[in-house]
């Protein structure tokens, strides 16, 4: 069986017996192991015995009748930030990858969804050190979008594999992190649904860091549904059935400071007519401008939070071995350490500013919409040949996402491009906290768009 299912399907053909847990991990590794497919390029190392070992455990227990979790010999891939026990994690670095022991334990949020059954497939590619929105990286190669293949542009970032591994059917979801967008730009440039959960949801113990700040984690998947499960496993919750209801009456924001500026004519188009699908169906759209978003901007001219978090983090390792990291990443670390102390207190307060004045401008909403990505994916080649478009293309990419990551709020992508054309996603922004509210949200939009889209 393919893994083209979502994670309810899936679980309905297991409970049936149409398939078992080991057909799908081997359907999975016959798509990571094909010759001419992608698999040395998506994943960066594998668990097959381990998952074949856990999948037949699984089917056995399904046949005496053993109640199991939510995610139940379900396979799905995991970035190289999560410690996986017995595995190195090695964020992506060929030279981490020198130096770095097996994991002794799961990280919290890996031992919460081995809990509840999920079976790991392995670590996913991505951008080295998760610091770019592009998912090119120069030490084990860079997984090409699935669309417009013969051109070769970015799959989005940093958790570029995670995103390929879903597409590909070699996994029926992926767990990555989110730090500027890392979750939403990869599944939006792939046509996916993603989910960012507020800041701090999700114990961080044994994930790689690179912000302290803003670091979150979240799953890349076929529906908004299987993110809904997957983000409340890690959250250790109970998981809620969805509480799709019409949109007529709902009441939406739609953001125009920064969010809409340069937008590439496919994403203006798919945004425009998802906004016309939307207010067809009975939802009240009223456009806003919150000035105070502008200290993102003002951050950004300083140098970012993240930028001298992480520095200060992998500063000893940059130190020793910085002739090893991709040269894009290491000069965007080296920079932040420029960056004074002065500076980093002044764009803390200036995010906290952004954070409470933005709150009460649209708390009276019953969530904010916005493109995800500001352009489409782009190609690859003219990136590697150029700093400056690689630099350009990068905060483009992250411009929208990273704006969100420094309100700290949960935020949705859903695909709106249309079939054939151009991956866009349309992000659904809520309040700190109201993460099962996003989710809920963004089913009952997508139930309304997907006719349009497919």
């Amino acid at each position: 069986m393919a893994l083209s299912g979502t994670i309810a399907q899936i679980q309905k053909a297991l409970a049936s017996g149409d398939v078992s847990s080991v057909d799908l991990i081997s359907s999975a590794f016959s798509e990571i192991e094909r010759e001419d497919g992608d698999g040395d390029e998506i994943f960066v190392r594998t668990f097959k015995n381990a998952a074949i070992t856990q999948a037949a455990a699984s089917d056995a227990m399904r046949k005496m009748g053993v109640p199991q979790g939510p995610l139940a010999g379900i396979p799905i891939s995991v970035k190289d930030l999560f410690d996986v026990e017995g595995a190195p994690t090695t964020a992506g670095s060929a030279a981490y990858a020198s130096v770095a022991e097996p994991a002794k334990r799961d990280a919290t949020v890996m031992a919460r969804l081995r809990a509840a059954g999920a079976i790991f497939l392995g670590h996913t590619n991505m951008t080295e050190f998760a610091y770019s929105g592009l998912g090119i990286n120069p030490h084990f190669g860079t997984p090409l979008n699935v669309w417009d293949r013969h051109i070769g542009r970015v799959p989005g970032g940093s958790s570029s594999g995670a995103a390929l591994s879903v597409m590909s059917n070699m996994a029926v979801a992926a767990i990555g992190s989110d730090t500027g967008g890392s979750v939403r730009i990869p599944a939006a440039f792939n046509r996916l649904y993603g989910f960012k959960p507020t800041t701090g949801r999700h114990p961080m113990d044994g994930v790689f860091p690179l912000s302290t700040t803003l670091d979150t984690v979240g799953p890349l998947a076929r529906s908004m549904h299987c993110c809904r499960i997957l983000d409340h496993v890690m959250a250790g919750l109970p998981v809620p059935e969805p509480d799709i209801r019409p949109i007529s009456g709902l009441r939406f924001g739609i953001l125009e400071t920064i969010a809409l500026d340069g937008l590439d004519m496919d994403v203006a188009g798919a945004f425009v007519r998802a906004l016309e699908t939307i207010s067809r169906a009975g939802a009240r759209l009223e456009r806003i401008k919150i000035d105070a978003l502008y200290n993102f901007e003002e951050i950004s001219s300083l140098g970012s939070i993240a930028g001298p978090e992480a520095f200060h983090k992998h500063r000893d390792f940059i130190i020793a071995h910085g002739r090893q990291i991709d040269p894009r990443v290491l000069s965007r670390l080296e920079a932040s350490a420029d960056v004074t102390a002065a500076d980093y207190i002044e764009m803390l307060a200036l995010r906290q500013d952004m954070i409470e004045r933005s709150h009460l401008a649209t708390r009276s909403f019953d969530a904010i919409l916005m493109p995800t990505v500001a352009i489409v994916p782009p190609e690859v080649k003219p990136l590697l040949a150029s700093d400056a478009l690689y630099t350009e293309a990068n905060y483009k990419v992250l411009r929208n996402t990273a704006l969100i990551n420094n309100l700290g709020r949960p935020a949705a992508t859903i695909p709106v491009g249309l079939k054939g054309g151009a991956p866009v996603g349309l992000m659904v922004v809520g309040e700190q906290g109201a993460d099962a509210h996003v989710q809920d949200i963004a089913e009952s939009l997508d139930e309304v768009l997907m006719p349009k889209r497919d």
